[in-house]
Parts: structure tokens; sequence; C-alpha cells
């Protein structure tokens, strides 16, 4: 009888343990499946026509699902815009040079599938699939996106600083960054490979190119012709702060593994991206990476996944928000 009363209080507790994770793992691929049974071609078409229109879509819109998901989690809290009650995310110092075109593709898909089902795509699902439909666009990884996040309740500006990573970072405090949120440093380095595309502006790496210490006016870590090359760029960038680098000079607008391949080489364009290299803990990856653009697209592949479920809000946690850009109410 104590056995059998032992059996059935072990199974009683797997179960409660299954369903707990069942509960805490509410998304799946097939979420939209009934109620929004267009949501994958609208997404498609529309990231697909922005992308055709505007090359640095892609960018873009990987950019703002970094940003959205490492503040509070994916739930589209970086989209809202500010009132006189509330400074948002958006309006944070760092959001400042979040580019248009990643908001932009998000309010299109928004606008199509309201039309499609009303009230029944939430804008952080919409963002999460849009990123993922860009960087296969760009010649990236395809993974598959779990749905059925809510939109958020919250975006404060005050709660960014210090939760976003900076070029300007020393390497531990950007590991610290990604640990805190589950990520190991294999994950960190596959992720900092979506600077395979996009650009950065002068004003991120110009303290790296003059006086930057007593004896070298550029960071020696630099390529010296690439340095020089980065200062005839960037001349202007104090009277023009839109003056701006691809990150990756060789194939800047191709998701491959060249952003890899340019850092032994002295070509990486942030300070970060340049610690990568010089970092043993981050080093062993990067030239894993640098052989192997099937591990890395693997890698990537797998680190967005992860990402993309990171402080999702269900249930009443969140809402779907008619606009993207406003709470509900």
């Amino acid at each position: 009888m104590a056995i059998k009363m032992l059996l059935f209080l072990c199974i009683s507790a797997l179960l409660s343990t299954s369903s707990l994770s069942q509960r805490h793992s509410p998304l799946n691929t097939a979420f939209y499946r009934k109620s929004c049974p267009r949501f994958e071609q609208i997404m498609e078409e529309t990231t697909t026509n922005k992308q055709i229109t505007s090359p640095t879509t892609a960018a873009a819109t990987l950019r703002l699902f970094f940003h959205d998901c490492f503040v509070g989690g994916c739930d589209a809290s970086v989209l809202v815009s500010s009132t006189p009650f509330n400074k948002a995310e958006r309006d944070a110092e760092i959001n400042l040079s979040l580019p248009g075109d990643g908001f932009d593709v998000v309010v299109r898909a928004k606008t199509a599938l309201e039309l499609s089902c009303p009230g029944i795509v939430s804008c952080s699902d919409i963002l999460a699939v849009a990123a993922r439909n860009l960087v296969v666009q760009t010649g990236g990884p395809f993974y598959p996106v779990k749905l059925g996040r809510k939109d958020s309740f919250v975006s404060k500006a005050s709660l960014v600083e210090g939760n976003l990573p900076r070029p300007t970072m020393p390497m531990d405090q950007i590991i610290k960054i990604f640990e805190s949120r589950g990520f190991s440093i294999q994950e960190m380095v596959a992720l900092s490979g979506a600077h395979t595309i996009g650009f950065s502006h002068c004003k991120e790496f110009n303290s790296d190119l003059y006086n930057y210490n007593k004896t070298s006016q550029a960071d020696p870590s630099y390529n010296p012709r690439f340095a020089q090359a980065l200062k005839d760029a960037c001349s202007n960038s104090q009277k023009d702060p839109t003056l701006s680098v691809f990150n990756d000079i060789m194939t800047p607008n191709k998701f491959d593994n060249m952003y890899y391949q340019n850092l032994p080489k002295g070509l990486g364009l942030l300070s970060s991206d340049r610690g990568l290299f010089s970092d043993p803990r981050t080093r062993i990856h990067v030239e894993e990476y640098v052989r192997d653009q099937n591990a890395f697209f693997k890698a990537f592949a797998s680190a967005m996944q992860k990402l993309s479920e990171h402080g999702v809000k269900i249930g009443k946690h969140g809402e779907i928000r008619h606009r993207c850009d406003a709470f509900n109410n």
C-alpha cells in the first residue's frame, strides 16, 4: 500500500510539473491557424515588399527586436510612443537611433492583419516574425517562431539604461547583461553575428578613431587602413550626426559569416565587435564561426528562437493592441 501511495505521489508530481511547464510555455507555431489563417502569408508579403523597397529594413527590424526583448521581454514595449504623461522606451537615449524602417514594417503588417482578422494578432508576434522573415530574406537561416505573445501594458524610458549592451562597454559587462537573461557566451557571440547586416552611426565609434590614448590616435586593434577610411567617412559627423558606416564592409546586405571573418583582420567596426576577437572567452566561438558558416547559422537560429520567447506576456499580463504605438486605454 505504501509503495502504491509513493508511486501515486511521484506520478502526481510529474503530471503537475508537466502541466506547470506547459502553462509557462504556452506559445506554439500554429497559434493563428484558425483565428487568422492568412497570418503567415500577410507577414511574408509585407516583409518582402518592404525589404525590396528599403533594403535597410532587415537590419533595422532585427535591431528593433533585440532592443524590445532585452528590456522587459519580447512584448512590443519598444513600439509605444511617448505621451505628455509617459516617456516611453523608444525615447530612451540609446533607442533614438533605431531606424524608422523597423517600426514601419510592423505598422504595415499590423494594418494588413487588422483588415484580415481584427483584434487577433499581437504587435509582439508581428515583430518576432518580421525579424525572422527578414533574416531569411537576406540569406540567413530559417527558424520556427512560436506565437501567442501579448503586448505589454508598460513602456518606460527609465527601464532601458543598463539593460541594453552598448558598443563601448567592456566585455565583462556585456557578458553579464546576456548571462542575466540566461544566454551563454556562445549564444551572445552568435547573436552578435546580426552585425553582418546593417550600419552604425559614426558617433558610436568616433572615440576609437581620435585621441584614443597618449601613444595612438586610433584604437590599435583597428586595421590602420580601415581606421583611416573610417576617419574619412566620418570626418563631417559633428555637423551631420546621420553619417554612418556598414557594420560589415565586405558584404553589408548579405546575412553570412563575413562579420566574423572581418574580426581577425582588424575590420570590426565597433569596440564590442573587436572585443569578441581579443577576449579569449569569446574568440574561440568567433574562430568557429569563421571556419564554419553552417555552425554560425545553426547557433544563431537557436539563440534567436530562445530570445524570441524571453519574458513574453500571456493571459491577463498583456493585451492585443489595436495599434502598435499606443496602449488600448
